[in-house]
């Protein structure tokens, strides 16, 4: 079934229905993905128009360095940067003075110059341009049935709240255009959650819960989504009652009943995507036949490990601080407090050469799915190697990312060597059923009804749990393709919470947070979870003082209270829509 996501901009401006244009200001128009008067005043057209919004989802349309923007990287949809890095998953990796606008957003260095800041506010703000041009279309083409325009203005209206939702989070303070917008420069002094809100509101309201293209939002994902945006709000007793009914009643656009996969690891397989537990996923594609445009998670190129069988690069390596949190005591649950009193290594600086033993303590299995760690299986590639899999471990660590890593049994199918470094056919989740039951669980506890949240808290442990799903030793270390053994890789040992666990509330929401950090680690959403929680102080303080001892890359650093949670608007933008020295754009407190 072909992802409606995966036609690509590229192909709608070959076949005439977009044109491409670029423009310096996203809130001038016309902006890449131009209306093309004469092919859009029919169906067809208003479709590919929207699948223009839909192809907007991977972040490099207009960002792309052949259209003179910056590295894919620097607008990743999985917010691997601004999410992980910047919230202590992850350490920005490589060598420490290659892509230095990454130390400044890792350390809260980060001011309104940074060009990383200001390439994604344009790649969500084309995204939103998208959106909106096909709300206008759809008024100009009477030949669209009724129901037929509701769905396709619902979709539109999802996309839009999707790319508002992501400024939001990045920057609160964001001028708010939509198809009826007439001036495009506007002043950001309004909060924009109400129209984030209508517009996921409507999306469920109106969209089927199936779809013909896997790619196509539902229904479901509109409730979802809706449900997040009360969290952020503080609305618990109506997100409560929306996550109830999607986890109740909801289904993927193919029509199967939302769940858990049977093994964690299956959510980030190419092999195995959108599974029963994908909510809303953008598509990726490896070797498609376009050649010279991938189709690949390429935002994601440069987080393999340096050296050994890929060709670049060595980003984005956990921190200390993530590995050591899925240590477990004895009946399997977790240290919340003083899990770096528990490390996994000792010797952050050890050679591949040198005599190592591998940690013989209790561990969550989830760790070796999302840490590449020495000694242990890197999924079909052999055993992790250490440092010789690592550029400067002084500066970032022993660890190498896994979650975006494609197996070596299928890499001619779903990794993709078109660019310069690797991609791969890897979906993103944005949300995934996991996360909604914890989001779930967390509005329970803050309603005070944490004995129902922790019944889902233990739905994830208990999947996690499940042996099928452990890191298993090789038949043969030289032959990692030839199989693996039944002897688990480490010693697992987890549990859900016992009854009563969850009583107090304040631990209730302890236990939540730290199982967020475990189940979503390193798919960028730790910084704008301890931000919105309020304790994004404490949580990186933690972090800088452990890792910070032994990993240069962020010693000293220093998050600021009523400052950091939010980065600073870009000086670009605020340049562009000051008119008459009059700056319609204000900047963010402290900046």
């Amino acid at each position: 079934m072909k992802s409606i996501q995966r036609l690509s901009v590229y192909a709608l401006i070959a076949a005439g229905i977009i044109q491409n244009s670029c423009k310096k200001a996203y809130l001038d128009q016309p902006a890449l993905g131009a209306l093309s008067v004469e092919n859009v005043n029919t169906p067809a057209g208003v479709d590919g128009l929207l699948i223009g919004a839909y192809s907007a989802l991977d972040g490099q349309q207009g960002t792309n360095v052949a259209f003179g923007g910056g590295g894919p990287w620097e607008t990743a949809p999985d917010n691997w940067i601004y999410g992980s890095v910047a919230g202590g998953d992850a350490h920005k990796g490589s060598s420490g003075t290659d892509q230095p606008a990454i130390n400044s957003i890792a350390t809260f260095t980060v001011d309104a110059s940074n060009g990383f800041l200001n390439s994604k506010w344009k790649a969500n703000y084309e995204g939103i341009t998208r959106a909106n041009n096909v709300l206008k279309a759809l008024a100009q083409v009477p030949s669209i049935t009724d129901a037929n325009r509701t769905v396709i203005a619902a979709q539109a209206r999802f996309l839009r709240a999707h790319y508002y939702f992501d400024l939001k989070k990045l920057f609160n303070k964001i001028p708010y255009i939509d198809e009826t917008t007439v001036n495009y420069v506007q002043p950001n002094d309004a909060d924009i959650w109400p129209k984030i809100e209508a517009d996921f509101q409507y999306a469920y309201a109106n969209l089927p819960g199936t779809q013909a293209q896997i790619g196509r939002v539902n229904k479901w994902a509109a409730g979802a989504y809706l449900a997040k945006t009360y969290l952020y709000e503080k609305k618990y007793t109506e997100a409560d009652k929306t996550f109830t009914e999607v986890i109740t009643s909801g289904t993927n656009p193919a029509g199967v009943a939302y769940g858990l996969v049977d093994n964690y690891e299956d959510n980030f397989s190419a092999a195995t995507k959108n599974s029963k537990e994908t909510v809303f996923a953008i598509q990726q594609a490896a070797n498609d036949g376009t050649n010279t445009i991938s189709e690949a998670n390429n935002f994601d190129m440069l987080n393999f490990p340096y050296n050994g069988p890929f060709s670049c690069c060595g980003f984005f390596q956990p921190s200390e601080d993530l590995a050591n949190s899925f240590r477990t005591d004895a009946a399997g649950l977790p240290y919340l407090d003083d899990y770096n009193s528990h490390p996994l290594v000792t010797d952050m600086n050890i050679s591949s050469t040198t005599a190592f033993t591998p940690d013989a303590g209790n561990v969550d299995p989830r760790l070796d799915w999302t840490v590449g760690r020495r000694g242990i299986p890197y999924l079909d590639w052999g055993n992790h190697p250490g440092q010789a899999w690592i550029r400067e471990q002084s500066s970032a660590g022993p660890y190498s990312p896994k979650k975006n890593v494609y197996f070596q049994a299928t890499q001619g199918k779903y990794a993709d060597s078109h660019s310069w470094a690797p991609g791969s056919a890897n979906q993103v989740n944005i949300i995934r059923f996991a996360d909604v039951l914890l989001m779930a669980a967390e509005a329970k506890a803050q309603l005070g009804s944490g004995d129902l949240g922790l019944a889902y808290v233990n739905r994830v442990r208990t999947r996690a749990a499940n042996t099928a799903g452990f890191v298993y030793t090789y038949q043969d270390p030289k032959a990692p393709m030839a199989g693996y053994t039944t002897t688990p890789a480490a010693k697992y040992v987890i549990s859900p919470y016992p009854a009563g666990y969850f009583s107090s509330q304040a631990l209730a929401l302890k236990a939540i947070y730290f199982e967020r950090k475990l189940e979503l680690g390193m798919e960028g959403h730790r910084f704008f979870d301890i931000s919105r929680w309020g304790i994004a102080q404490q949580a990186l303080a933690n972090y800088f003082n452990f890792d910070g001892k032994t990993i240069s890359d962020v010693a000293g650093a220093h998050f600021t209270p009523n400052k950091n949670e939010y980065y600073p608007i870009p000086q670009p933008q605020i340049d562009i829509e000051t008119i008459g020295g009059v700056a319609n754009l204000k900047q963010n407190p402290g900046y």
